[in-house]
């Protein structure tokens, strides 16, 4: 059933909405995958903060215009599939990894900003951490010189009370 011109317009809108917002873009042939598969990619990717949108070509081309993605244009052939993040890897992991289970899950290419990846690069960055997991080891790396000034502060106390200890056992005899 062909869409009416306002709702390919309201879909032209809502794309250039989610090009404009996202990190990463990661482009996708997922001809083949039945609705179950294509469910359990879609819960994977909103796990990690990205979204998957089936789209028709001729649609996501025009909403690409004005954006940073506009280079990728050529790209968007057959029944292609969309992820985005704001992340610029975890849109990249989670496909990555879902096309190594399915093999009826083919990542194209994609972009990140105006530099445009094959699936190559999306899966070099797949390789890297994440925001969340880097955030996680700057905190790690912060916490520990807190934690070993505590245990160097906390050490000559024990020491006083050690040499008190022992200065009060001697001074009684």
């Amino acid at each position: 059933m062909p869409l009416s011109k306002s709702k390919k317009e309201d879909e032209i809108k809502a794309l250039q909405q989610r090009f404009e917002e996202s990190e990463i873009v990661v482009l996708t042939h997922y001809s083949g995958l039945t609705v179950l598969e294509m469910e359990d990619l879609r819960a994977k990717l909103r796990e990690s903060g990205a979204t998957f949108k089936v789209t028709k070509n001729t649609l996501a081309k025009i909403a690409l215009k004005g954006t940073p993605y506009e280079n990728i244009v050529d790209m968007f052939t057959g029944p292609t599939g969309v992820a985005t993040s704001t992340d610029a890897v975890s849109a990249a992991k989670v496909a990555n990894d879902y096309a190594k289970d399915n093999e009826k899950f083919v990542i194209l290419g994609g972009a990140m900003g105006e530099t445009v990846l094959d699936a190559k690069g999306i899966e070099q960055l797949a390789k890297l951490p994440s925001l969340d997991e880097l955030r996680a080891k700057i905190v790690g790396l912060l916490q520990a010189p807190a934690t070993q000034m505590a245990r160097v502060l906390q050490a000559p106390a024990q020491q006083l009370v050690g040499v008190t200890q022992a200065y009060g056992e001697t001074g009684s005899n």
